[in-house]
């Protein structure tokens, strides 16, 4: 029982070492520059105009939030077309059809909220 663990272990050993050796490295290969230009704000090779601590708009959140519900649905559901093919039952079309109806109360929700509306 003990000796089927031992490979968990090993491997766990293992990646810990890897992790820890893929850190340190860096910090002792890479050069250290201390000075006024490593804490300046880069801005495509642009001298920064004013401060980098600005307020974004709530509603670039809200979009980015939306447009992931969209990005997350088509990932899953490509994969899940192309198994629809070989299938031939009917479960699988309704497992399609409740999984679109979750993500489209999200963006019920968000319309409803007035996400959409630009003020």
């Amino acid at each position: 029982m003990l000796l089927d663990y031992f490979w968990v272990f090993v491997f766990m050993i293992i990646s810990l070492l890897f992790a820890g050796f893929a850190t340190l490295i860096p910090y002792f290969i890479a050069p250290k520059s201390r000075g006024l230009t490593r804490g300046s704000t880069y801005e495509s090779g642009m001298p920064t105009i004013g401060t980098a601590w600005i307020q974004f708009n709530v509603l670039y959140y809200l979009y980015a939030l939306v447009f992931l519900v969209f990005d997350v649905e088509v990932v899953f559901l490509f994969p899940l077309a192309l198994a629809f093919r070989k299938t031939e039952g009917f479960l699988v079309l309704i497992e399609i059809v409740i999984f679109i109806g979750i993500l489209s109360l999200a963006l019920v929700y968000a319309i409803r909220k007035g996400v959409f509306k630009w003020k």
